[in-house]
């Protein structure tokens, strides 16, 4: 069976349930409001599900409990700006294996209002 993974970009507040991480900004962005199920990686390469630290062994059937019952099936993983691209992937990785497709990742909109002066 093919599983097509989607990944979308999109922007919740950069910081939820007190874990910090810094997302990197992105143009591609929208604005939810809804409480998500929210899969975060720190800067230490630390995963956390919601505030509570978990582990890639144990990240997907972690994520199956904490979903028993909720509409809203899809995670949402944010990863600092700082990890690096073969931490998330081994993180996006546990949560496909345990049979969990509907990932999004997390961004921030760009700040426009620090951009550099335009060259002339």
């Amino acid at each position: 069976m093919l599983v097509l993974l989607v990944i979308f970009m999109i922007t919740v507040p950069v910081i939820q349930s007190g874990i910090q991480v810094q997302v990197p900004q992105t143009h591609n962005t929208k604005a939810l409001t809804q409480n998500l199920l929210v899969v975060s990686v720190t800067r230490g390469d630390n995963v956390y599900i919601g505030d509570k630290i978990t582990n890639l062994r144990t990240i997907a059937a972690d994520l199956r409990k904490q979903m028993a019952g909720r509409k809203q099936q899809a995670i949402y993983v944010r990863a600092d700006e700082h990890v690096s691209w073969g931490v998330l992937a081994r993180v996006m990785d546990a949560i496909k294996s345990g049979g969990l497709t509907s990932v999004e990742m997390v961004t921030q909109p760009y700040d426009h209002s620090f951009a550099p002066p335009a060259s002339k």
